[in-house]
């Protein structure tokens, strides 16, 4: 094979893939673009295990059927038979995978893609650790025993380093050595383990970011001669262009924002307007993640590469332009079912936002609440908003403040490729039109995510402005029933009747004698 001249779709013709993390988001669009954009690939290996009761087999089933594989599925059905299980789990020696299955894939797979983690914030070290870092260890422990690998791609976050202002596109030191860490949960009780959590992050939010800083030491550490590469994405959000325009399948980062504030659920939120909102589509990620195992197979560079797939560096958005961009398409697009007319706001004062959370979001919700006492129904908004408030506070540490992500390794790699592979597997995310991308997204949300089909918006639009005369009816409600505690005594409704109405009069005598309306 001439590497040099090789395109994308030709190197991975007949070859087999090893991918773990395949039922996750972005496991998903992976095994999807290959199957669809590298045709000629021979066989996709996917890491399952049980879970909740449903086996591998189930599992997969429910993967094809997933709404992402409709392309697939109408051009070239035939793909899908070429996913294979392969039975394991993350938390096994060398993943659980069986001594027959390891035969097979040692003769065929000579590209891997590490995805699987576990992304929960506030997850407890010792699960984070035992998913995030020894998981990886696990994953070199398979590599090793297959002859034939030329890639291992191992999927990071680019808040690893969150800790830092500015990021270049390396390892840097991690605050304990990982052994040091992985002896620690080994042995110490997990009550004591949590207790000391915080001090053990120090200035990191949460141990999702603490255990990715690990784990790409770890992979500095161990990796040997296995050809490995990281890919460090920021906020994973809506594909921009497959395989679907604004497709999203979860709640976690700006979705969570788009679904609850467009129900008008969510009104406030602790959030910093003018710092950059580094989101990135998943489809960039996922085109990144195979030209990356391309370039290491071809180049073989001598060291571990890392590439830092963000979007700040090269096409500045801030949260501010989410709100200004997003917010008209939510009404123009509005969910068949409301809590609330949309509204509300990013609060840069911690005090304001909780002032504005308990007036706008609990006190409503208490109201329901009771009103469903009263009507024998069984109420839950109280419990919804808790669920609200705490994935929104584990976003206030992103939302809050501002990174400069270096991207030179993605410049290069894109200047690597060929026009054709440029267009195929594009990643460049200075083409990117944030407006166009924001409506997909908040159309995506809502085809995908809250299953409403686009003929619904027509009547949707109706019921989103009865939902607004009902607010500003409930406010003029509000407004008057204040009024009668507080000011009533001081000043009388009447006069104030007149008062408005004096007013008017004389708005109107002045609008006469300028000539704007004629006097009767």
């Amino acid at each position: 094979m001439n590497f040099e001249t090789t395109s994308i779709p030709e190197f991975y013709e007949g070859r087999s893939v090893f991918i773990t993390g395949a039922t996750g988001f972005i496991g998903k669009v992976l095994v999807e673009k290959l199957l669809r954009s590298c045709p000629g690939i021979q066989t996709i290996y996917v890491l399952m295990r049980e879970k909740r009761g449903k086996q591998p087999k189930q599992r997969l089933e429910e993967l094809v059927n997933c709404k992402v594989f409709d392309l697939v599925k109408k051009e070239k059905h035939e793909a899908l038979q070429k996913i294979v299980i392969v039975t394991g789990d993350l938390s096994l020696p060398a993943l659980g995978v069986s001594q027959a299955d390891l035969e097979t894939m040692s003769k065929s797979v000579s590209v891997v893609f590490h995805s699987a983690a576990t992304v929960k914030f506030d997850e407890p070290l010792k699960v984070a650790v035992n998913m995030n870092v020894l998981a990886t260890r696990r994953m070199l422990e398979l590599c090793r025993k297959l002859p034939n690998i030329v890639a291992l791609v191992h999927v990071s976050t680019a808040y690893a380093n969150c800790n830092m202002k500015e990021i270049a596109e390396k390892v840097y030191p991690p605050p304990f050595p990982p052994q040091k860490i992985i002896d620690a949960t080994e042995w110490m009780e997990s009550s004591l383990l949590d207790s000391i959590t915080p001090k053990l992050i120090e200035d990191r939010p949460n141990t999702y970011t603490f255990t990715k800083a690990l784990a790409e030491n770890l992979l500095i550490d161990e990796c040997g001669s296995l050809p490995v590469a990281i890919v460090r994405p920021s906020i994973v959000s809506a594909a921009w262009k497959e395989p679907y325009p604004g497709w999203i399948d979860n709640l976690n980062g700006p979705a969570g924002i788009i679904v609850a504030g467009g129900k008008g659920v969510l009104r406030t939120m602790l959030t910093k307007g003018e710092v950059c909102a580094d989101v990135i589509p998943v489809d960039v990620v996922i085109n990144l993640m195979l030209t990356v195992a391309w370039y290491t197979a071809i180049q073989r560079p001598n060291s571990i590469l890392v590439y830092n797939c963000t979007s700040g560096f090269m096409n500045k958005l801030t949260w501010d332009d989410i709100m200004s961009v997003t917010y008209p398409n939510l009404l123009k697009y509005p969910s068949t079912e409301l809590f609330r007319y949309p509204s509300g706001s990013f609060r840069r004062s911690a005090i304001t936002n909780d002032v504005c959370i308990a007036f706008q979001h609990y006190l409503p919700a208490l109201f329901v609440d009771i009103m469903a006492y009263i009507f024998f129904q069984k109420p839950g908004m109280i419990r919804v908003y808790q669920k609200v408030h705490k994935a929104v506070h584990c976003l206030e540490f992103f939302t809050t403040r501002e990174w400069t992500f270096h991207c030179d390794n993605v410049l290069m790699l894109n200047d690597a490729l060929s026009p054709e592979d440029q267009e195929t597997f594009y990643f460049d995310i200075r083409k990117l039109n944030w407006k166009y991308f924001w409506e997909n997204h908040v159309l995506g949300c809502r085809k995908f995510i809250l299953k409403e089909d686009p003929s619904t918006i027509p009547e949707a639009r109706k019921n989103l402005r009865r939902r607004y005369f009902i607010s500003k009816f409930t406010y003029f409600l509000v407004a008057l029933g204040v009024w009668k505690v507080f000011f009533s005594r001081i000043i009388s409704l009447n006069s104030v009747w007149y008062a408005l109405t004096a007013t008017f009069l004389k708005f109107q005598s002045f609008l006469c004698v300028c000539g704007i309306i004629k006097e009767e």
